[in-house]
């Protein structure tokens, strides 16, 4: 049998950017997606790279991450993202990446391993966060330096599969976050459901915002519901714990709470508070899908489109947010 060579097709047109579409200084504006027509968000979805694709040939820019200089004036990309530039720099910015940790951020994580003064924690980097013995709150709220004691009872604070919340305090040269726990608003979560999304890296997800950890007054009888969106894109929804204030003093507040931070036994949660917590993981679910940010704002008008068109249809709700039921949340999103 005859072999037939087919000539080469001729190479694709080599990604330019738009500049009609940059902000004044030269950036791009990934997270205003939700602010664009449909036609003009579709159009967004083009200006990605892929590995090897040429970025720019313009001598003028500088090479920064996800790319690397094949000639004296040509940029190709190293990863698949969208393009990102920022005065003279211009990078790519990964679809889809692992979290890297910065100082200052909320995280949501989990207990991997426990060690003699430490517990290992994965918070989504490419390595495991550590979470020192001395830098969580004892019981009682005592501030003192920790003995052996306390090294001794160490799975009694958090065990393997815990769930906890925390921020990143400092990171150390090969790129691991050490962690703390002192806050009242951090540690162990219970009563909830935890989720974990993609588009931290770029195109949505959960993006770095002044409120990490906020509560939201549902509809249908459900009552209050936290909500911790890490940085890292792990989530968790739960049901809100009124805490007892003391008359007295702050350090009663802790002695008050600490009796039961450190517990795993999760409280009875009512069905409609359940039903509430499912949808609002719904409605988590359709922004990362559609490539939106994740945020108090927007979390909130999705899940009050979501219960305006469960009474319009006027049958049994359900948290399912998928089809044309997600179409018509994210049209009454938009909407006036």
């Amino acid at each position: 049998m005859a072999i037939t060579i087919l000539a080469p097709e001729p190479a694709g047109v080599p990604y330019e950017a738009d500049n009609s579409s940059d902000s004044d200084d030269g950036g791009v504006d990934v997270e205003g997606d939700f602010d664009m027509s449909p036609s003009k968000r579709a159009r967004r979805q083009k200006d990605i790279v892929t590995p090897g694709e040429i970025v720019t040939e313009d001598p003028q820019w500088m090479r920064g991450h996800g790319t690397f200089l094949e000639a004296p004036t040509t940029l190709r990309s190293t990863v698949a993202g969208t393009v990102q530039k920022t005065n003279k720099l211009v990078s790519v910015r990964p679809l889809r990446a692992r979290y890297t940790p910065e100082i200052g951020d909320l995280v949501v994580g989990r207990i991997i391993e426990v060690q003699s003064k430490r517990w290992r924690v994965d918070v989504g980097a490419p390595t495991l966060a550590d979470l020192p013995l001395s830098a969580i709150n004892l019981p009682g709220g005592i501030l003192r330096k920790r003995t052996d004691t306390d090294e001794l009872q160490i799975r009694t604070f958090f065990s393997e599969g815990d769930l906890l919340v925390a921020e990143v305090q400092s990171l150390r040269q090969d790129g691991s976050a050490s962690l703390h726990t002192r806050s009242l608003k951090y540690g162990k979560l219970r009563n909830g459901v935890f989720m974990s999304v993609s588009g931290t890296g770029g195109g949505g997800g959960v993006v770095r915002a002044g409120k990490q950890i906020w509560t939201i007054e549902t509809d249908n009888a459900g009552g209050k519901v936290d909500v911790v969106l890490g940085v890292n894109g792990y989530i968790w929804i739960s049901m809100h714990v009124e805490v007892a204030k003391s008359e007295t003093s702050i350090t009663r507040i802790e002695e008050s709470v600490s009796s039961t931070v450190y517990s795993s036994q999760n409280d009875q949660i009512a069905p409609e508070t359940r039903k509430e917590i499912s949808r609002i993981r719904g409605v988590i679910n359709l922004l990362v899908e559609e490539k939106l940010r994740v945020d108090e704002d927007m979390i909130k008008k999705a899940y009050k489109a979501a219960v305006m068109i469960d009474g319009e249809d006027q049958g049994e709700s359900n948290s399912f947010l998928g089809g044309e039921k997600g179409k018509r949340v994210l049209s009454e999103m938009s909407g006036p």
